[in-house]
């Protein structure tokens, strides 16, 4: 980009709505259809294009309106398209149809004058490649799902306000300038409170500049137009840009490693998709592609796969894999516990039967010579699918081709450990599970080094998990599993020590007679605990009484009720995946987090901030809140803390985001 100094005048200019559709367009095809686009913006397509002419008059809070509407940001600086500035009677504009920016010196209510700058496009297919991941981060980045009155939102160009709720209708002074209404004369609009009881209304459809505050401390509301907004704003920019040139410096040797593209999945995949017993929901199937795309372009994938429990992240998994296969290469899952790699393996063994693949198990569950024979088989290359738990990563384990590792739970293992299997092969393909990711990964996902796929929709028949919140009580205890054996279910109940779960299991047959009870933990011997989970699953017994061991990936669809005894004692991202091991099926089922009478403020906001996200696919927005009640911490460093304090997470992150972008445009990546 050059400098902003005046190049020559003109008298009519047409700026366009920042839209997919209008992106696709280059800037020969405006010079070329101009005409026609002059017509359009006084027909059909008003709102979307914006015809201004000197000497005529503009209203320049209108223009100021429109520019916003049309989804231009304000910035304090003009530096790229998309962008404006206002100073005064002067209005800055960088339009995306245009070869440079522009400026419009406004005299009252008139446009007095439009002039180029010189501030120009040099490469235009980079410009519009930026605008589209801009158009998208944005919608990403928003996550207005379950706002609530008094919460903290960012405007991109007015900075922190307080969201007061959604409206329909407003002063007629005002709603006369809004374009488009409805017929009835109604649109709806987020009602946001500023400083001194300035209030802004943004119309529905421009979500995308709005996002949900998500910060360490309280965070400082200013009066609408004031300038510091836009200076924090240029602030920040100029952090994240340095620090995206540090994160590309750390990536660039992955980025750079190629290997050869996969080709288009064949019939083992098909066979595959065709025996899955459910119908895929629409997110799985988006997942499922964007794996698929990944995999055929020349450099090797980094995706996390963020999905709420039990909406079907290991079938995503499993057909990974597959496709792998068929490529000639190997893979291998990842488990955090003995028991989730046990369950895995069971999956896998059925799912592909009857298909020429070989799947194995690696873990302590094995005896030595077992081991030593998987791992023989793993070096000669007949083993195409392994499962195991951090026994995988001893240096005995050699894979002859591998191409794809899946991590499950991947907050579940250190950074270290993750780099032990990077260090496998610099062109491995990398594919991360996780319903609460933790935050250094959930950042890295968000500002593009990490690609992301929600699959936030449930499956079809699926019914929320009712959460119950009280004092613990052995009446409650005793009628919530009362409830699950009569209608011939099961029940997990947590308590979390292991010396006193014996006795746990006595007073609860005690105080139930007839109820079968076993005990569940970490120091049994594996195979023993391995045999009780199975057992359980075949419905031997009515209640488990277990550790934290049951947190990640137990599937039992019979289960429907879960106590955990002192739920004070969790972590918000730890308590809701235990709320995910139960509701797997379509019966109605319950979640019963019991404390004591005593709460510290936190273990309070984190009950009732899960409590908030009782519906189906919050596991998403639990993450983003889990941030905003430990704070800070390793997120992102302290240097950076102060800027997500100022502008929230979500806005911190689109920025950290678009700059690595511009980076690699910059880089010619």
């Amino acid at each position: 980009m050059e400098t902003t100094h005046p190049k020559k005048s003109t008298s009519r200019v047409l700026i366009a709505n920042i839209t997919p559709y209008f992106l696709e367009k280059g800037l020969v095809w405006f010079e070329e259809h101009e005409e026609e686009m002059v017509k359009a913006a006084q027909g059909f397509l008003a709102g979307q294009l914006m015809l201004c002419e000197a000497k005529q008059p503009y209203h320049l809070s209108e223009f100021l309106r429109e520019l916003d509407e049309l989804g231009y940001e304000k910035v304090f600086r003009l530096e790229h398209p998309g962008e404006f500035t206002h100073l005064g009677g002067q209005v800055q504009v960088f339009p995306i149809n245009t070869r440079n920016a522009l400026r419009f010196e406004f005299l009252g209510n008139t446009i007095e004058s439009v002039e180029q700058l010189k501030l120009a496009v040099e490469d235009e297919e980079s410009v519009r490649r930026l605008l589209k991941k801009r158009f998208k981060s944005q919608k990403l980045f928003s996550d207005l799902k379950g706002l609530k009155k008094g919460d903290y939102i960012v405007h991109l160009d007015h900075g922190v306000g307080r969201f007061l709720g959604i409206c329909e209708q407003i002063e007629h002074t005002f709603r006369l300038l809004v374009k488009n209404e409805h017929e009835e004369g109604k649109i709806r609009y987020y009602a946001l409170e500023y400083a001194a009881g300035d209030k802004l209304f943004v119309p529905a459809g421009l979500e995308r500049k709005l996002s949900r505050y998500v910060g360490f401390t309280e965070p400082a509301i200013l009066r609408l137009g004031a300038a510091s907004w836009q200076k924090t704003k240029g602030r920040v920019r100029e952090e994240v840009e340095r620090l995206a040139k540090e994160l590309l410096a750390l990536y660039a040797k992955k980025e750079t490693a190629g290997r050869e593209p996969y080709a288009a999945p064949g019939e083992l995949s098909q066979k595959v998709a065709v025996s899955f017993p459910y119908q895929e929901t629409e997110d799985q199937l988006r997942a499922i592609k964007d794996i698929e795309k990944d995999l055929q372009k020349s450099h090797p994938m980094d995706r996390i796969v963020c999905g709420d429990v039990g909406f079907g992240k290991t079938e995503i998994a499993l057909r990974a894999m597959v496709y792998a296969s068929e490529q000639g290469y190997q893979s291998v899952l990842l488990c955090p516990t003995t028991i989730l790699a046990h369950q895995h393996m069971q999956t896998f063994s059925e799912r592909l039967h009857g298909l020429p693949l070989r799947v194995e198990i690696l873990s302590r569950l094995q005896n030595k010579k077992e081991q030593l024979e998987t791992l023989r088989n793993l070096k000669r290359g007949t083993i195409d699918i392994l499962i195991g738990t951090h026994r995988v990563l001893s240096s005995d384990v050699i894979f002859k081709n591998l191409g794809l590792l899946v991590i499950d739970d991947e907050q579940r293992f250190g950074v270290k450990q993750k780099e032990k299997m990077r260090q496998l092969s610099s062109s491995i393909n990398i594919l991360s599970l996780s319903a609460t990711p933790i935050p250094r990964t959930l950042y890295m996902a968000l500002s593009s080094l990490k690609h992301v796929s929600l699959v936030q929709e449930p499956p079809r028949g699926r019914m929320a998990v009712r959460i119950v919140r009280a004092m613990r009580s052995k009446k409650i205890i005793q009628e919530a599993i009362k409830q699950e054996i009569s209608r011939k279910g099961q029940v997990y109940y947590l308590h979390n020590r292991v010396g006193t779960t014996s006795q746990v299991q006595q007073e609860l047959e005690r105080i139930i007679p007839g109820a079968r009870c076993v005990v569940a933990h970490g120091r049994l011997p594996e195979k023993k605990l391995v045999g009780i989970m199975e057992d359980f699953g075949k419905k031997k017994y009515d209640v488990l009484v277990a550790t934290t061991i049951i947190e990640n990936g137990i599937d039992l669809a019979n289960v429907n009720t879960i106590i955990v005894e002192d739920a004070s004692l969790l972590g918000l991202s730890q308590a809701y995946q235990l709320k995910g091991r139960v509701g797997r099926s379509h019966a109605s089922s319950f979640a019963y987090f019991l404390h004591g009478k005593r709460l510290s403020p936190k273990a309070k906001l984190r009950l009732r901030v899960l409590q908030e996200a009782e519906d189906l696919g919050s596991g998403y927005r639990i993450a983003l809140r889990d941030m905003e009640i430990r704070g800070a911490g390793n997120l992102l460093g302290r240097e950076q803390s102060g800027s997500v304090n100022a502008v929230g997470l979500n806005l911190y992150c689109q920025m950290l985001s678009e700059a690595v972008e511009r980076e690699k445009v910059g880089e010619g990546a």
